[in-house]
Order: structure tokens, then sequence, then C-alpha cells
């Protein structure tokens, strides 16, 4: 695999087909053309391709935001072939990159019910999550978040940090936790918050409930929000993510005791 900037008209014409196979958006819904990101990459942001046998498999487009130049916004990043480490290969490209240029830290979003994800960004990359972002798009009518609202995490990468700790010890740090969000029958169910630290719970793939029963896939955006959501505002940090599906959640960093 080979992971390159690309700065041609006809490459991002590829990386728009490949977003379009990815995201299937919507009628009248064109996420992002090739003009655009032609002037935005002639503007000095980042648009990076992954590339494998001669065929784009991969592909991740950035823009630079305030501070200006000291923070860039990784606002897409698609892949054709899932489970074969693209995603980790463009963002630790992007992070060269990045950093060749001064650039400290790289925000995104993400949906925070996407298991696999929240564990990519909060256990492989070590980024941290910033805040919670309530139907952040509004409605999107694409194959992936049709018929759901657009709630996101904010992430926070800070490019010099040491990395995080290994996934392994956010299971450690479960232990004994408050459940303030469980799933029984497939279903979400609100527990007490009333802990120091509490876990809250995702379905093992809301993509795939989604079609299969959208009632319960909104059920979990709502249970998610109130939860999560609730103590993010708070001040509670999410401190690690458990790939039996929970976040770990901290209210050390908030002073308050805990609620219901």
């Amino acid at each position: 695999m080979k992971v390159t900037c690309l700065t041609e008209l006809a490459e991002f014409e590829g990386v728009c087909s490949l977003f379009d196979r990815v995201w299937q958006p919507g009628r009248g819904q064109i996420p992002i053309n090739p003009e655009l990101l032609r002037a935005m990459s002639f503007a000095g942001n980042y648009i990076g391709g992954a590339y494998e046998d001669g065929e784009l498999i991969g592909a991740s487009v950035g823009f630079f935001h305030p501070p200006a130049e000291a923070a860039l916004h990784s606002h897409f990043t698609g892949v054709t072939r899932p489970g074969r480490q693209v995603g980790l290969a463009l963002k630790l490209h992007q992070r060269s990159w990045a950093l060749e240029r001064g650039v400290g830290r790289i925000t995104w979003t993400f949906d925070p019910l996407v298991r696999r994800n929240a564990h990519f960004n909060v256990n492989r990359l070590g980024a941290r999550v910033s805040g919670y972002l309530r139907d952040f798009y509004g409605q999107l009518e694409d194959a992936v978040n049709q018929g759901d609202e657009s709630d996101r995490l904010h992430m926070d990468w800070d490019l010099r940090a040491e990395p995080g700790p290994p996934a392994d010890a956010a299971r450690e740090r479960a232990a004994g936790a408050v459940v303030a969000l469980s799933a029984v029958d497939g279903l979400p169910v609100e527990g007490s918050t009333d802990g120091e630290r509490l876990l809250v719970a995702v379905p093992e793939s809301i993509e795939d409930l989604r079609r299969a029963d959208p009632v319960a896939g909104r059920a979990w955006r709502r249970a998610l929000r109130t939860v999560l959501g609730g103590l993010l505002d708070e001040g509670a940090r999410v401190t690690g993510f458990d790939r039996a599906g929970w976040y770990v959640v901290d209210r050390s960093f908030t002073g308050l005791g805990g609620r219901r």
C-alpha cells in the first residue's frame, strides 16, 4: 500500500468517486466535488490517497482551521477495503504531513454509535474526545446515515503527545465502574450516573441496526445523546473505549458527584 498527497484533477475525480461509493449520498447531496478539492489543494490543504496495485482504496481530506495553520480539521476519510489498516495508514500519513508543516493538532468528528470507529479514534490513535455535537450536520440522506440524526463526537489529536494507553487498559479501567447505559435485548437501558467512573454502551453494529430496526437505531441515538452527551456537557471525560462496546467515562475531571 502506498499513501501519497494528491494534486491532479483526475486524482480528485477518483477521490469523489470513492467517497460516493462509501457514503452513497442521496439525490442532491454531493458531499464534495473535484473542483473544490482542486481549490483546497492549491491553497495548501491536505488531500491524501491510499493506493494498492494502482487502485485508489482510501482517501482523506483536511483543511486548516484557527489558529491559522496550527491545527488541521480532517473532514473526510473513507476507505473501500475495511480491515486492511487503510484508515490507519491515511491518518499516519496525515500526521506526518501536518508535523512537517508545524501543525500540532488534527481534529475531526465521528458518529459515537459506530463501535469500530470509537476504538480506532480513542484507542489506536489516542485522540481526545473534546465535545458532543448534537445533530451536527442536520438530516443526512446517504446510505450510511439515512433516517438518523447526525450527532457527532469532536476529536482532538495532539500530534506531539505520547501515545495513549493500550486498548487493554480500557478493560482494566472498566472493572468496577458504574453502568450508565447498557444494552438489553438489543435496546438501550439507562442506568445510574452516580459514580466517578462510568460505562456507556453502544450497539454492536449501528449500521446493521438502522437497516433492520430503524426505531431501535433512533432509540440508541437518543439514549447516547442523553447519557454520554450529558456527561460530557458536565465536564466528564472519555478515558478509554472497551472493545466489548463501552465508553469509559471519568468524572474525576468535573468535581461532580453524579446524578440519577
